[in-house]
């Protein structure tokens, strides 16, 4: 279901608190912006000064990010349906960091755990089953996560932070948001 609250071009309050983390590790590898969408978290990662690559299937979204030219830092965009073809092979991996918003395919987790540089950091934050109260947002069991699933998701990685619940940004949403390292 379409909702104008996922049209929002503000960053998401995880990536804003973790943006000192993410410059950190950028000397690891560029950032990846896993289903970038309209790239809201690309723009925000490139005006920080870092190399992002924005991968998503909506190659008319990617058409017009690749247009914008952030001050600073840069944007390469890849288009691949993760969902109806294997992952693509990525020729700027290792990563610095992968960001994954308001997105879940579980096949691709081990996919992403090795995408990331040792050191590297990983922001994932997407609805949780609690999302269906609301009425709007994704309703299937595939694209919401249950209670305490998300660092599960990740077992090679260290968990520095994990939250489930409401979130008041751009509406509210129920989700969980993790931030993990890979070991190195």
């Amino acid at each position: 279901m379409n909702d104008p609250r996922h049209e929002i071009d503000a960053p998401s309050a995880l990536f804003v608190a973790q943006s000192d983390a993410l410059r950190s590790v950028a000397e690891l590898g560029p950032i990846l912006d896993l289903a970038c969408g309209r790239g809201r978290h690309c723009l925000a990662a490139a005006e920080l000064g870092l190399d992002v690559v924005g991968l998503d299937r909506d190659t008319e979204h990617l058409t017009a990010l690749a247009r914008m030219r952030p001050a600073a830092g840069s944007i390469e965009v890849l288009a691949a349906d993760l969902e109806r073809a294997a992952p693509p092979d990525l020729e700027r991996a290792p990563f610095g960091a992968v960001l994954v918003f308001r997105y879940l395919h579980r096949p691709l987790m081990p996919w992403i755990e090795e995408l990331l540089a040792p050191g590297g950091l990983l922001l994932y934050e997407t609805f949780t089953t609690e999302q269906r109260e609301l009425g709007w947002g994704p309703s299937r069991d595939d694209f919401l996560l249950r209670p305490g699933e998300l660092p599960r998701l990740f077992p090679g990685l260290e968990t520095r932070s994990y939250e489930e619940g409401a979130t008041d940004e751009h509406g509210a949403a129920r989700t969980a948001r993790l931030v993990a390292v890979k070991p190195t």
